[in-house]
């Protein structure tokens, strides 16, 4: 390996302390969760890292510059080439009233305990003890002054721009990497948004994370962030069941017209039918009246005749 190589590998470490060895990180999830450390936000599983960016620990990334791919190797590191030998001036004193402000920013039911961590003028520290009106807190990072044993392998080092710009997302932003699209075509390098970025206030700064390793570990080329929104396809179903919807109303107006036609066919011939019979009754009503009054008359006759 050299300096500046992206590789991708999996690891276990382990405190090593008066003979005895403690797990503290791995990238297996199972052996995370055999040994009590398992974290749910954690993703467990090969990482990706650069060598020689001062990232990782002094011993090993001098073991990696070392190594080689497909091998397996066990190594042990010292505290000054791991975290450091513990500095007592880095155990600070506070009163308890400023550590609990602090606390109670980030929880307001949470008060200041042995063990705690807090992070006091931008560094993290562990509060040690609490006593009335003052709180020790020690700004040592946790593993200083400890013997570390690392057992790594490199699965792949990393090839080509496409995929070490995939591999820097992973790196520096961590998430829906696989719904990043992206390509090269001579000095632009174009990155097309997974959806996460749109609605992840995180995105805003891993971004520069992002374009300051391209440009120091892949190449020195223009890097260009599309958003695409696409349209919606709802729209164009919408569409298409509308008009099926207006030939059926057309089809049903012409039927509505036609019954009305018809209705008013039929209206006129119940109308004709009725003047019929009205005249019909009339005539029946005159021939009736005519014979009662010749009947009369003729009785009328009879009687003058008798007399």
């Amino acid at each position: 390996m050299e300096k500046g190589d992206i590789i991708k590998w999996e690891y276990d470490a382990w405190i090593v302390e008066e003979g005895k060895e403690e797990l503290f990180d791995t990238t297996n999830e199972e052996l995370a969760k055999e040994n009590g450390i398992h974290d749910p936000n954690v993703k467990y599983g090969p990482m990706y890292s650069i060598i020689g960016a001062e990232r990782l620990i002094k011993g090993i990334d001098e073991e990696l510059l070392k190594a080689e791919v497909g091998k397996e190797y066990v190594v042990t590191i010292l505290p000054e080439d791991a975290y450091g030998e513990r500095d007592p001036k880095l155990v600070k004193i506070h009163s308890y009233r400023e550590i609990a402000r602090k606390i109670a920013e980030r929880d307001k039911n949470a008060y200041p305990e042995p063990g705690m961590e807090v992070i006091i003028d931008n560094k993290r520290g562990k509060i040690v003890t609490v006593t009335p009106g003052r709180v020790v807190v020690d700004f040592n990072h946790p593993l200083a002054g400890k013997t570390l044993k690392y057992r790594f392998k490199i699965l792949e080092k990393v090839e080509g721009e496409v995929e070490k710009v995939k591999a820097i997302i992973e790196m520096d932003y961590g998430k829906d990497v696989d719904n990043f699209k992206i390509e090269v075509k001579g000095d632009d390098i174009s990155i097309e948004l997974a959806d996460t970025c749109k609605y992840d206030s995180s995105w805003s700064v891993a971004k520069y994370m992002i374009v300051s390793d391209i440009r120091d570990y892949v190449a020195n080329k223009n890097v260009k962030f599309i958003e695409v929104y696409k349209k919606k396809e709802e729209k164009k179903k919408e569409e298409k069941e509308e008009k099926p919807k207006k030939k059926s109303t057309k089809k049903a107006a012409k039927k509505e017209e036609e019954k009305a036609e018809e209705e008013e066919k039929t209206a006129e011939k119940e109308d004709k039918s009725e003047k019929k019979k009205t005249a019909a009754k009339k005539t029946t009503k005159k021939s009736t009246k005519k014979s009662e009054e010749k009947s009369k008359e003729e009785e009328t006759k009879e009687e003058e005749k008798k007399e």
